[in-house]
């Protein structure tokens, strides 16, 4: 189950980096600009680098705590993830999953993300597919070669958020899906549960 978090891993990754060069980082706590969706992930990159780069372990999960809640589409994201297994699970089980999920977010990986506070991340492309808006970066962390990921984003009502990335080519969302499934076929659905729930503890 090591494998599970990578999806939000490379997004909270991005989300707190650098914007573009040409952009100047924006303050903490600023808007995420809604205007197109390079604009809405160069914003959301550059306050994200502020949430990062100050304050204490609990200030940063606080901020990213809502970063998670305005911009990503955690219950996509969650149903995408155990699709193979909708069906199978009563309305109770997936209450609790859902429950579980923000917060075993912030508890595996809220305290580790300012190792990425000073990574680059340049909008190299932009393009629309159907519902789908795919905003190519450009990621660089200092000492590492840059990454090219692709930014899955939604719109509802009038606002981006993302549900998927690709990153080196790997579809994170699928990846994740696979080590749920292969952890809920060894302990069941609700051992599942569980250890979200203590990790976010």
């Amino acid at each position: 189950m090591t494998r599970f978090p990578k999806i939000f891993l490379a997004g909270a990754m991005a989300a707190g980096a650098v914007a573009a060069p040409a952009i100047v980082a924006a303050p903490a706590h600023a808007a995420v600009s809604q205007s197109s969706p390079s604009a809405f992930v160069e914003s959301l990159a550059a306050d994200g680098l502020g949430a990062l780069r100050t304050g204490s372990a609990a200030e940063r999960r606080s901020r990213f705590r809502s970063l998670l809640g305005q911009h990503f589409a955690v219950n996509q994201i969650g149903d995408r993830l155990i699709r193979r297994w909708r069906d199978d699970i009563s309305a109770s089980q997936y209450s609790a999953y859902q429950r579980a999920l923000p917060g075993f977010i912030l508890g595996t990986y809220a305290d580790r993300l300012s190792s990425y506070a000073r990574a680059d991340v340049e909008v190299t492309n932009a393009t629309q597919r159907g519902s789908t808006y795919l905003v190519q970066t450009r990621i660089t962390n200092p000492g590492q070669r840059p990454v090219t990921a692709i930014w899955y984003l939604t719109r509802t009502n009038g606002s981006y958020k993302v549900y998927n990335m690709r990153v080196a080519g790997i579809n994170l969302t699928l990846n994740q899906a696979q080590d749920f499934d292969s952890y809920i076929q060894r302990n069941g659905f609700d051992r599942l549960v569980r250890f979200m729930e203590s990790r976010g503890a």
